[in-house]
């Protein structure tokens, strides 16, 4: 297939994509990482829209020199009933003008983007005092892309809007933490050696889908312990990186104590994560496989708008269980295995777990085409379980 087929084939399908992103009445932000596919979505689903753009830089200067001059935007198109700002970070003295509008315009919806956080809590902007709220924007899940969804495909190249519409998704995915690099810490100045923070984006890679040790990460990127912790808080805050906590309600065992680390979307882990020689094909994989079920498990409570918890679950004495989703009505322990067979082994985790919460539904996701009930533990094939979940409804079992 010629390049100019590739694309015209990808953009087709781009624009058949129906994202599952709740559209929502409220004033809201819509925060996640660049690439995510938020102003895309927004300019579909709200077309009759005033959208400014801070990324243009025209615009930018503009409105950075004189904010009031969002007030004149707004009263000069009156036929926008929706005022979207896109990247809202670069300019936190809007959110004081938005504020106001949203008090004297009640017929007017605000919705506010934004790839980080950081800035706006830097400056100490409260995100409107609660009158707009809080949604994320993520990578492409299994149930929006239905038939072009590959396993393989997503555990290689990941579920980024941005990488699936580019031709060259090596290269795309190669220079998007450059991208971030650059544009939101070199240029914002958020550490003072690049070099540094560099490193220890490869380093940590090593701990996707690991117990995090920030002592024994620190000795590794030969940096402060200090500088570490800051480190990760910034890829939190960029929205790049997440961490879950142990699962300790009612806990009758000894627990570990530190939580595990993940990248947000397996195809930028397996871009940033160094391979070599001694480095096992399947390790990587397994790391790739855990970590795009648990961005698929986040998704599906975000965008379901559910107030459920999502943890993970390790005894001192080695018992573990990937993930655990806790809420009013929901309570599931689930595993995962980059495997095609199950093993006895490989039940002995949830059987632990399952001991003592027998509320819980144990569930293994694992690579083979069958489902299978083994020990009164179900066994689902990753893929089948993937493309079933869809927000708003229930884990289908």
């Amino acid at each position: 297939m010629l390049d100019c087929e590739i694309n015209s084939f990808y953009n087709t399908i781009m624009k058949e994509i129906k994202r599952l992103i709740p559209n929502l009445k409220l004033n809201f932000f819509l925060f996640g990482p660049r690439g995510t596919g938020k102003t895309t979505w927004l300019s579909r689903t709200f077309k009759n829209a005033l959208i400014i753009d801070l990324l243009d830089e025209i615009t930018c200067r503009s409105l950075l020199s004189r904010p009031e001059r969002l007030i004149e935007l707004i009263e000069g198109n009156p036929e926008n009933d929706t005022i979207i700002i896109d990247e809202v970070q670069k300019i936190p003295s809007l959110l004081s003008i938005v504020h106001s509008q949203i008090e004297k315009r009640k017929k007017l919806q605000f919705i506010l983007t934004g790839s980080s956080s950081r800035k706006l809590k830097k400056q100490g902007v409260d995100l409107l005092a609660g009158r707009a709220i809080l949604k994320f924007c993520y990578p492409f899940i299994a149930s929006e892309l239905k038939e072009n969804f590959s396993l393989e495909y997503a555990l290689t190249f990941g579920m980024l809007p941005l990488v699936f519409s580019s031709e060259n998704k090596e290269l795309t995915l190669m220079t998007y933490i450059s991208l971030y690099l650059k544009e939101e810490i070199q240029l914002e100045g958020i550490v003072q050696n690049i070099g540094n923070f560099a490193r220890f984006l490869e380093i940590i890679s090593f701990s996707h889908g690991q117990v995090l040790n920030v002592s024994e990460l620190a000795r590794e990127c030969e940096i402060g312990r200090k500088s570490v912790s800051a480190y990760i808080s910034i890829l939190e805050d960029l929205l790049i990186a997440y961490r879950i906590p142990i699962f300790s309600k009612r806990a009758k065992r000894q627990l570990i104590k530190h939580s595990k680390f993940y990248y947000f979307d397996s195809g930028v882990y397996c871009s940033i994560r160094p391979k070599g020689p001694l480095d096992r094909t399947e390790e990587i994989a397994g790391s790739a496989l855990e970590g795009l079920v648990l961005q698929h498990l986040k998704t599906w409570n975000e965008y379901g708008m559910k107030n459920n918890k999502i943890y993970f679950w390790r005894t001192k004495s080695g018992n573990e269980v990937d993930f655990i989703i806790y809420g009013e009505n929901n309570f599931y322990a689930i595993e995962v295995k980059n495997s095609n067979k199950i093993r006895s082994k490989d039940l002995n985790g949830l059987k632990s777990f399952i001991n003592d919460y027998p509320e819980a539904v144990p569930l293994i996701l694992y690579r083979g085409k069958d489902k299978l009930k083994i020990q009164g533990i179900l066994c689902i094939p990753c893929e089948y379980f993937l493309l079933q979940l869809i927000p708003g409804k229930k884990i289908l079992l």
